[in-house]
This record gives C-alpha cells, sequence and structure tokens, in this order.
C-alpha cells in the first residue's frame, strides 16, 4: 500500500546540499490543499528560511517558519487571521533498523525532531507542512469569542450543580 502524495512536497537529494540556505514558498494550489489537510479555512502565505547541514547520511536542518492562516473560531466559527512564526529545528536520518515489539527504547530531547528518509533524498516540504500543522491551534478563538459567548450564555457565570435551582428560588423572594 502506498501513501498518498503529500500536499507540498519539496524533496532534497543528499548531493545537493549547499552552504546556501534554502527559501521554500508553496504556490497557491499547495497552500490551498494543507489547508484542506488541517481543517483550517485558507493559508494566504507561508515562506520557510532553512539552512541545511549535511554530516554524512544525517542532515540537520534549522531556520524558521513564517505563515498567516485563516481558521475558524472555536467558539463563534467565524474566521479570523492568524499569523505564526515557528523555530525549525529537524534531522533527517537513515532507518534507525528494526526494533522488536517489547523493546523498550528511551528517547531524549534530540531524538524527538528526527525524520527517517530512504534512499539518497528526503522531503522538506513535507516536513516543513507537519511543522506548520503543529504550530496551529486547534482551540483557537477569535476576536468576537467573548462577544458570543456572552451573547448566547456562554459565559460560564450561570450557577450550576445541586443548589442551583435553589439559589433561582432563593433570587426570587
Amino acid at each position: 500500500m502506498s501513501l498518498p502524495a503529500p500536499e507540498y512536497s519539496y524533496p532534497v537529494d543528499l548531493r545537493q546540499i549547499t552552504d546556501a540556505p534554502l527559501t521554500l514558498v508553496p504556490d497557491e494550489a499547495a497552500r490551498r490543499r494543507l489547508a484542506g489537510r488541517f481543517g483550517i479555512t485558507a493559508i494566504p502565505a507561508m515562506q520557510a528560511t532553512v539552512q541545511l547541514v549535511r554530516e554524512g547520511e544525517r542532515v540537520t536542518a534549522t531556520g524558521r517558519l513564517v505563515a498567516d492562516v485563516i481558521q475558524a473560531c472555536r467558539i463563534s466559527a467565524e474566521d479570523f487571521p492568524v499569523h505564526i512564526e515557528e523555530t525549525v529545528h529537524m534531522r533527517f536520518v537513515p532507518p534507525a533498523g528494526a526494533i522488536t515489539p517489547d523493546e523498550e527504547v528511551e528517547l531524549t530531547a534530540d531524538d524527538c525532531d528526527e525524520i527517517e528518509y530512504e534512499g539518497t533524498a528526503f522531503d522538506l516540504g513535507e516536513a516543513l507542512a507537519q511543522t506548520l500543522a503543529l504550530a496551529i491551534d486547534p482551540f483557537a478563538e477569535g476576536p468576537n469569542a467573548e462577544a458570543f459567548r456572552a451573547e448566547y450564555g456562554l459565559t460560564g457565570e450561570t450557577p450550576t450543580g445541586p443548589f442551583a435551582a435553589l439559589a433561582a428560588l432563593k433570587k426570587q423572594d
């Protein structure tokens, strides 16, 4: 079974890595596909500047990802703009080898940003897409969230619990 093609792909061949930083800017179609994948309204702008450093078959990528996204408020469902700036720090490594299911594996903070690849190339575009996905707040609230809560009685100020009904009766007296 093959994996679906990534919404934004930028393959990097190990043999073509230079000292020059890379600037990646997905086109409108790729940003539209990424927005659909992430369940947001749109990605009007996305750019990453990345420095690649090769150490044998391991490649460290450092830089910055900047994006403007439009997403729905989780309270009012109104679209609002969000600016994202995220540090990029990841390492592309060849496969580590087989791990048995019962084997205990210790991870350090450096291990968590490793992305395995096979052959002589890795997909920097997909890695940056995943970085953006992790930076998007799935519970983001727009500027009108508080007004929406107040209008529909979602402020949480209404007493609840077993004594709420008694309190309401007391206020009527």
